[in-house]
């Protein structure tokens, strides 16, 4: 990534401004802007994050809003209420307090001398999904926005259940946030009052996967500031960019084809990051394309993106199964729509003697897998970048009901969202199902395509989910996420089956036998067709120069799979070591470290745990604040159990603590 130093403009910082809410509580900002922009005012851009922008996103800060700042804009970083070094205190994620303030920003930032009264959102996760949450609330002067790695759907696209299936990941964010949110504001910007708001601060702090336990279906708490429930409402030109390796995917031909208002498509083969210094490689000139973004709706200049696709995809080589992946080949390609303009929808049917483009015998197969199949499923969330990437699938399928076709006489190009169609019954009232579809290598090696997990009682919906009735047979269909990527030739497709995929989602509460009927089982995948047409292009990445920090101890990451060969007992164990680093301008020691485990035994999903652990420390001088956040969750048939604790340090010895142990009623989960 080239690093850029001069630009068009000179850039001035204000390190912290405070932007004081109708209700008094001030919201602490940074910004980077023109030097003569009080003279020459320029459009805003808003990024608004819980993330604290001194000490938290200030590496990814450092290399994107000075650049777009030295290209004519006021990059506006600011820390929503309860977080960073703004007032106030955070309840939840999303909540109508959080985008009515910025609505407030918005406003405030169009009243200054600086701004010329335009104003866009961009954001990556948090700040994508609430980019899109206040563009549907219209607040005058919002333009635009550049949504990244977020979603339309918080109840089938977010960390919380997926397919109806409770995600992991619910607890290990709500893990991540008790974290974050129990640091502090930096003394040297809120002066004597920083301690008394921090254990202000601790005494309100929520465990947040306790609430969302609550709402295991997709009522009225997912349907607010999820978009889709009204897209006309959203009137901002929207850039949706997304990455094959990140959660949220999905969502982006979502929005490009359902928005009314100008909307366009970016997905690279990237994880949950910016895309001028994302991974896997290749990254393009994001900062670039969104200066063509913000230049055509902020500022009225004719930068054709108009013209562009609506999708431009990259389509990945086949790589061979890894939990690292630093490069993936591949090409770009563009289409008008989702998934393609020109292909076809092939049908292949799961048959008792594999999977087939005809339909075989209908026989009847039965399958229960251990509980603990999908330890190769990679994280959910592919986020700290270490090796969270899904491993060889071989182990997984040993526990699976696989289906394997014959050798592909030709290269496909997958390119959409894979469907399948399951005639099935069950022996249990609930029961979860995960799919697989995957590549076979010559050699035996498996890598994953693509994959979907569905609570089967989920079959006619997620509002209103209903038992099954045991040995009735039902037919639903399951669609898998969507992909690009092209299968060579030789290599085998193979579709698995297993009802259960630990540690991505939580066991259903007994054992499960499914009955497949295999020839009324079929999957339809998406194949592109080859044509003569010109890739699209994007310029190399460039980004401002790096934010100068003294390393101390460095960061890593480590993620181990072992099994008691005594009980059977599978473990996951995480490391994610985000290394001693003082930020050389503020004198300002951080470090981090989060700690992730899972177990369980391969016939008992009673026997789930998982566990969270959490280090935050912060110093300068004789200055020293740590907080130790503890979660833990296992279940029984009938009922949820987490536990937290909370301890806060200064200068190592314990000012607070407070513990949590709370039950939540299992329902059809």
């Amino acid at each position: 990534m080239k690093t850029v130093k001069k630009f068009p403009r000179k850039v001035r910082e204000i390190d912290n401004t405070f932007i004081t809410l109708p209700d008094g509580t001030r919201l602490a900002a940074r910004i980077w802007l023109p030097a003569d922009a009080d003279q020459h005012p320029v459009p805003a851009i808003l990024e608004y994050l819980p993330y604290r922008k001194r000490d938290g996103t200030h590496v990814r800060d450092a290399l994107t809003h000075p650049y777009l700042a030295g290209h004519g804009y006021a990059c506006v970083r600011v820390d929503m209420r309860g977080n960073g070094d703004s007032e106030g205190l955070l309840f939840d994620e999303y909540t109508q307090r959080e985008l009515d303030d910025a609505c407030d920003v918005i406003a405030w930032l169009r009243q200054q001398s600086w701004c010329s009264g335009n104003v866009g959102m961009m954001g990556i996760s948090w700040g994508g999904f609430n980019s899109l949450q206040v563009a549907a609330m219209r607040p005058e002067g919002l333009k635009a926005i550049i949504t990244l790695c977020s979603t339309d759907d918080r109840y089938t696209d977010d960390i919380h259940y997926k397919g109806g299936c409770l995600l992991n990941e619910n607890l290990g964010w709500s893990a991540t946030m008790f974290a974050y949110s129990s640091r502090p504001a930096d003394p040297a910007i809120v002066g004597e009052g920083w301690r008394a708001d921090w254990l202000n601060r601790l005494k309100h702090q929520p465990l947040l996967a306790i609430e969302w336990l609550k709402h295991p279906h997709r009522d009225d708490y997912w349907k607010h500031g999820s978009v889709n429930e009204d897209f006309s409402a959203i009137q901002a030109a929207v850039l949706a960019v997304g990455g094959w390796n990140d959660a949220y995917t999905n969502a982006v031909p979502r929005l490009v084809g359902n928005l009314k208002s100008p909307a366009k498509g970016i997905i690279g083969p990237w994880a949950h990051k910016y895309p001028h210094f994302a991974v896997p490689e290749p990254r393009i000139g994001f900062l670039q394309e969104a200066l063509r973004w913000w230049d055509r709706w902020l500022k009225g200049v004719d930068t054709r993106v108009e013209k562009d696709p609506a999708f431009r995809t990259y389509i990945m080589a086949l790589g061979r199964p890894g939990g690292s992946v630093a490069h993936i080949d591949g090409r770009w390609v563009s289409d008008s729509q989702w998934p393609f303009d020109k292909g076809e929808v092939q049908r292949w049917y799961l048959n008792a003697n594999g999977l087939a483009r005809d339909k075989g015998r209908a026989t009847q197969q039965p399958h229960q897998s251990p509980q603990n199949v999908g330890g190769d499923g990679g994280e959910y969330c592919i986020i700290w970048l270490g090796p969270e990437f899904a491993g060889d699938q071989r182990n997984d399928d040993a526990g699976s009901l696989t289906f394997d076709s014959e050798p592909l006489a030709q290269p496909i190009d997958l390119v959409g969202a894979p469907e399948l169609t399951l005639k099935f019954s069950a022996d249990k009232p609930v029961a979860n199902v995960a799919v697989r579809l995957n590549a076979v290598w010559p050699d035996g090696a498996v890598s994953r395509l693509s994959y979907a997990v569905f609570n089967l009682c989920h079959r006619d919906g997620h509002e209103h989910p209903q038992a099954l009735e045991p040995g009735k047979v039902y037919t639903v269909k399951i669609q898998l996420d969507d992909v690009a990527c092209n299968v060579p030739k030789g290599h085998k497709l193979r579709v698995s089956l297993s009802t259960s995929y630990w540690p991505m989602v939580w066991p259903a509460p007994e054992p499960v036998t499914l009955q497949v009927h295999t020839a009324a089982t079929c999957i339809d995948l998406p194949v592109r067709a080859k044509r003569r047409e010109t890739a699209p292009t994007f310029a190399a990445p460039e980004a401002a120069a790096p934010v100068k920090q003294v390393t101390h101890s460095k960061a890593f990451n480590r993620r181990e799979l072992t099994r008691d060969q005594a009980t059977g007992e599978t473990r996951l164990t995480i490391v994610d070591d985000f290394g001693r680093n003082t930020i050389a301008d503020l004198d300002l020691t951080t470090w981090a470290c989060g700690r992730e485990s899972y177990s369980i035994l391969p016939g008992d999903p009673l026997s789930a745990k998982q566990s969270c652990h959490w280090t935050e420390e912060r110093s300068r001088g004789d200055w020293k604040v740590r907080s130790e956040t503890y979660s833990a969750m296992t279940a029984s048939k009938t009922h949820w159990h987490i536990t937290g604790r909370l301890e806060a340090y200064e200068n190592d010895v314990l000012v607070f603590s407070r513990d949590w142990d709370t039950r939540v009623k299992r329902n059809l989960n």
